[in-house]
């Protein structure tokens, strides 16, 4: 055994028997089913290392991850990994300078699929200066062409625009036909077929006269380049190695991108777990994990089942939720850590009961040293948080919500990046009509002709110095086309992105003031993507990045952002995907909530339910606790004591009930047989003869 095989081989000795089987695979497909908690960054990072140390060029290497933070961590674990093997005695100094990640090809889907395409798109003709739309800029073109084609006018109420972009993103991803897409997924817009089709071919025109790609071309496109011969092949060529994180949340379309990259699985390696495949309104599909070894006949199926999370009572309860799925890859997860509480089903009279149970257990794991940051309230809509969310802040506890709107959703933010996109292409009509509207005495049809005059043989922004503005914008005018000529200038050329967004910044911020209420704290924003804007090295660059994997909030990007000490977690199932926490509260375990009654329409939808339940449960460490509130009023006119009965979710059988324990939220004062009470002198024959006299 040489020097660097035991250097090697000491890096990997802390890995458990599986971990190690993984990571030292060859070249041939590899799964790799990691269930919850059992350590799948680590390896995935590991082989990484492993294969980069074996000889394997880092630049021809390409790792695809979900998120912008998740690429980051891999390659910072990476890093990690090959410094102790540089460290270790006996590794070749020469070697070193490749010992290292900066050269691998890490990133989300899009954003890979973004930097092939501005790299070999001109092999099927597309331009590589295209600008992208994010998702509600695509639905904002859709809505354009809705009304262009006279589809709101009809008698029936068409599909709204965030309808329309849904439906088509489906047929995107799912590769299928609109007919089965609206029969499965929409049954209530089948009516609007003929109307959505020609939307639909509206829409694909105006992106390619506009130059401009969704989300969704950028797969689609990234398709096309490894289905043409020529850029397929040297795309083939570019990569030796390719490993995808969270395989479970692929669609159709990427598995297919992935099958025309790797024809034999050679090269291939997927990291994911079934259970976990919650995203299918995202068009991801659980097939694609369940089906890889058919799809890939030389696949090595390798099943992490340690788990470093959880306590052994805690993984009894889940494993034997997730028994109970009609598909999946076998595995049964297992820990060293045997001790510990059983999990528990709480009965709450209502969901009031609920909240009062929830806020006092938090409160008093804090006295007995769990931070709030340690400790989880998880839920399946957004919406079921509310009475919490009011409790606590009557109390002063301070909490942190996820599942809600992004950043890069916000008005402020959206129109600060209009400007940028339109000095970036005249011809993005989606961000021209959204700056040109923001000005005091442009509407939509004024903003529609000067948007139309950009679309001439004229470049840049001259056209509209000939424009004579109305007096309300008159003031705004001059220095608007300005500003916008500057952008045209800074085109395809590398420049201080900061002092780009302190442009577009100095002559928006009179604008928001005028057109959005908590003006102090949107600048506040603007300042800080300022800031971020320096890590750029040009416009496209920072476009490119904001737009396809945005930051939930500034604070995301400027580091801690907190201001109080301490702070509740409170987050959507979904939201909570990939996090753990000390102690876990899952609210509304009743029917209709879990599973969602807009969730139960086909067997599908019921497992990918119960896949959502298993992952709200696996995020427990310690302390897991089932809220169930046995009655729900209703408060959708008024308050009133009307109220209907829940049943417990159905996820919990009696043989899975066996794992927890379970007690109401709060036991009543005194003994429950009333036998603290003293004997009285009337009995219930004098109460019912009382009864009797009011008839006799």
């Amino acid at each position: 055994m040489d020097a660097a095989t035991k250097a090697l081989d000491s890096i990997l000795a802390d890995l458990n028997v599986e971990q190690r089987a993984a990571v030292g695979h060859g070249n041939g497909p590899l799964l790799i089913v990691a269930g919850a908690g059992t350590g799948k960054t680590t390896t995935l990072a590991h082989r990484v290392a492993s294969l980069i140390a074996s000889g394997v060029d880092p630049g021809r290497t390409l790792l695809l991850t979900f998120t912008r933070r998740s690429s980051a961590e891999m390659l910072r674990r990476v890093d990690g990994i090959l410094r102790d093997l540089q460290a270790a005695e006996g590794i070749d100094q020469r070697t070193n300078a490749r010992l290292s990640s900066r050269k691998i090809w890490g990133g989300t889907f899009h954003s890979v699929a973004s930097r092939l395409l501005r790299r070999y798109g001109k092999a099927i003709g597309l331009n590589p200066e295209f600008t992208i739309l994010d998702r509600s800029d695509s639905a904002d073109l859709m809505n354009v062409l809705r009304a262009e084609l006279k589809l709101t006018d009809a008698e029936t109420r068409f599909p709204l625009k965030g309808t329309c972009q849904d439906i088509y993103s489906r047929c995107v991803n799912t590769q299928w036909h609109l007919e089965k897409v609206l029969k499965q997924a929409f049954p209530w817009c089948e009516e609007h077929e003929d109307g959505l089709k020609k939307l639909f071919g509206a829409y694909v025109d105006r992106k390619e006269k506009q130059a401009v790609l969704d989300y969704d071309d950028l797969l689609l496109f990234w398709q096309a380049l490894v289905t043409e011969p020529k850029s397929a092949e040297a795309i083939r060529e570019q990569f030796d190695c390719v490993l995808v994180d969270e395989y479970q949340d692929t669609n159709t379309l990427q598995s297919n991108i992935l099958e025309r990259l790797c024809p034999e699985g050679t090269g291939l390696t997927v990291v994911g777990d079934d259970a976990q495949s919650i995203y299918s309104f995202r068009a991801a599909t659980v097939r694609n994990i369940l089906d890889f070894p058919k799809q890939y006949p030389a696949t090595k199926v390798v099943t992490l089942e340690e788990n470093y999370r959880s306590t052994q009572p805690i993984l009894e309860a889940t494993n034997r939720v997730i028994a109970l799925a009609t598909e999946r890859h076998a595995k049964n997860l297992r820990t060293q850590r045997q001790a510990g509480d059983r999990p528990l089903l709480v009965n709450c009279r209502d969901e009031d009961e609920q909240t009062d149970y929830i806020v006092e257990r938090i409160l008093e794991h804090r006295e007995q040293g769990v931070d709030l940051k340690q400790q989880a309230v998880l839920f399946r809509a957004s919406h079921h948080s509310l009475s919490l969310e009011v409790e606590l802040s009557r109390r002063n506890i301070p909490f942190h919500k996820y599942g809600g709107l992004k950043f890069i959703e916000t008005a402020h933010v959206k129109d600060l990046l209009a400007f940028m996109r339109l000095g970036e292409n005249p011809r993005d009509v989606v961000s021209g009509l959204r700056v040109l509207m923001l000005l005091p005495g442009i509407g939509r049809k004024r903003a529609e002709q000067l948007t139309g005059m950009l679309d001439t043989d004229r470049p840049g922004f001259d056209v509209w110095s000939e424009f004579s503005p109305p007096s309300a914008t008159a003031e705004f005018w001059k220095p608007f086309v300005e500003l916008m000529r500057t952008l045209a200038s800074r085109t395809g050329r590398k420049n201080d992105m900061s002092a780009e967004v302190h442009l577009v910044r100095k002559f928006y911020g009179p604008l928001l003031e005028r057109n959005h209420d908590h003006a102090k704290a949107r600048l506040r924003d603007l300042e800080q993507l300022e800031h971020v804007a320096t890590k750029f090295p040009d416009r496209t660059t920072f476009l490119t990045e904001i737009t396809l994997d945005p930051p939930t909030s500034t604070q995301e990007m400027a580091g801690d952002p907190l201001l109080d000490e301490d702070y509740l977690i409170l987050s959507t199932i979904h939201s909570a995907k990939g996090l753990e926490w000390d102690s876990v509260f899952v609210m509304h375990a009743a029917d209709g909530n879990i599973p969602s009654d807009m969730a139960t329409g086909s067997e599908a939808d019921i497992e990918e339910e119960r896949r959502l339940f298993y992952v709200a449960l696996t995020r427990a460490k310690n302390r897991l606790f089932v809220c169930f509130p046995q009655r729900y009023y209703f408060h959708n006119r008024s308050r009133s004591d009307a109220h209907s009965y829940g049943q417990l979710t159905r996820f919990l059988p009696q043989d899975v009930l066996t794992a927890f324990d379970r007690r109401p939220a709060f036991l009543d004062d005194g003994p429950e047989d009333g036998s603290g009470v003293a004997a009285s002198d009337v009995t219930t024959a004098d109460v019912r003869a009382r009864m009797k006299k009011m008839w006799s």
